[in-house]
């Protein structure tokens, strides 16, 4: 079962694990279906890492609810929800799937807000733009990978982006082909005759259109500045809080502060030391290998409260940790 992603960087066809993750295959194969997807932003570039996509409007949007799953939509005629109570489900996590490999496909999840051990996804989703990324693992559902158009991952991996991970020239999903869908359409389900021209939020959150020719100095006097500011990012401590995509009805773990390109011989009790002083730590583990035991140079640090993490957070961006 595949989907065809027609994007601004090029096309992406991705093969669905419907055995592995059916009901995420099944959000994922109907939204595309009823063009859900069409004229979504790519954020979150994360170099590497990964990129995110699938709120329609864009999480820096004031008008965006985060996004829905189709059941939060029966009649498939708008891209908010109408259905609430349903805007977010369950996710599978198939234990025999893992983030190891460049171009893995997986809804973003977050807790939910009645139930800390229950993870839940609406329509964003995560595309890996790097191997071993085993940190994602139980935190974002895989339900596909990557076929054909890794040409397209690597111009969104290399595209210049600002300090959300925002690319400046925006890259967009364009169009959505379902190239076979095995499941039936749940009741109410409309799917439009034709592609629907982009809503009037989506275009007022266009920065540079993706077609968009840039005027020549104008172009390279932002991406060197881009270049430079990247590139300083690139050296020092990246901190992101986890989270950053809300679903409606869901609230993240705003206490808990994702720490990554650590030194390999940072330790638990090393950070813990360093990043007490910002408030009480309920827990902090560098993520290792699970054969080797060697560090993966990322670690997630649980704060007492929002506040502290918050704290940590600012005040620890960008800073070299264990230099040696």
């Amino acid at each position: 079962m595949s989907v065809l992603l027609e994007t601004s960087a090029g096309d992406i066809t991705i093969d669905l694990l419907v055995n592995d993750a059916p009901k995420c295959c099944e959000n994922f194969l109907k939204l595309c279906k009823i063009k859900y997807y069409n004229y979504s932003p790519i954020y979150h570039v994360q170099p590497n890492f990964s990129f995110q996509t699938g709120d329609p409007i864009g999480p820096e949007a004031k008008a965006s609810d985060g996004g829905t799953s189709i059941w939060g939509l029966p009649d498939g005629a708008t891209k908010r929800a109408s259905r609430p109570d349903k805007a977010a489900f369950r996710p599978e996590f198939a234990s025999n799937r893992k983030h190891a490999d460049r171009g893995t496909v997986s809804m973003a999840t977050t807790t939910s807000k009645t139930n800390a051990e229950e993870r839940l996804a609406g329509s964003q989703f995560i595309i890996t733009l790097g191997d071993h990324l085993e940190q994602l693992d139980g935190k974002a559902a895989i339900f596909g990978e990557v076929a054909e158009g890794f040409d397209a991952l690597e111009k969104i991996n290399t595209a210049f982006i600002d300090h959300s991970g925002r690319p400046l020239q925006d890259i967009r999903i364009l169009h959505t082909v379902v190239l076979d869908d095995p499941y039936d359409d749940p009741p109410g389900f409309v799917e439009p005759p034709s592609s629907p021209m982009p809503s009037a939020e989506q275009r007022a959150t266009v920065r540079i259109a993706h077609d968009e020719v840039l005027e020549e100095q104008h172009d390279a006097e932002q991406m060197e500045k881009l270049r430079r500011e990247r590139e300083a990012r690139a050296q020092a401590l990246t901190l992101e809080l986890i989270g950053d995509l809300p679903f409606a009805d869901v609230t993240p773990p705003e206490q808990i502060l994702f720490v990554c390109k650590l030194n390999p011989a940072t330790r638990d009790e090393d950070l813990e030391l360093i990043f007490s002083r910002f408030g009480k730590i309920l827990s902090c583990e560098v993520i290792r290998d699970r054969k080797t035991g060697d560090s993966l140079q990322y670690a997630f640090i649980e704060f007492a409260t929002k506040e502290d993490c918050e704290r940590a957070y600012f005040k620890m961006q960008g800073v070299l940790i264990d230099d040696h």
